[in-house]
């Protein structure tokens, strides 16, 4: 199966957490905090969203910095993805 969002919206999976500290202690899953990075999968075309034109502005296969809160978690074929609106998405990371 495939994802294919409509509108402003950008499929994303998120990156795996950290599973040692810097220092070396390892975390257990519960201690491990959600990264807010993840990889684009797909992107909604855009258009005219809530009576303005929105461009996208991210493109499969970028990372992004997407705020805490947001989206809508989706598990397909085994995989958790998360769709956002393209507002949420804070950064690209280069």
């Amino acid at each position: 199966m495939k994802l294919v969002p409509l509108g402003d919206r950008v499929v994303l999976r998120q990156l795996v957490a950290e599973e040692t500290t810097k220092s070396g202690i390892v975390l257990p899953g519960s201690a491990q905090e959600k990264p807010q990075q993840a990889e684009v999968i797909a992107v909604g075309p855009g258009g005219v969203v809530d009576g303005k034109e929105v461009t996208m502005q991210v493109t499969a296969g970028q990372k992004v910095i997407y705020s805490k809160y947001a989206g809508t978690e989706v598990k397909l074929d085994g995989t958790e993805y998360i769709i956002v609106k393209q507002n949420d998405i804070l950064a690209v990371v280069e």
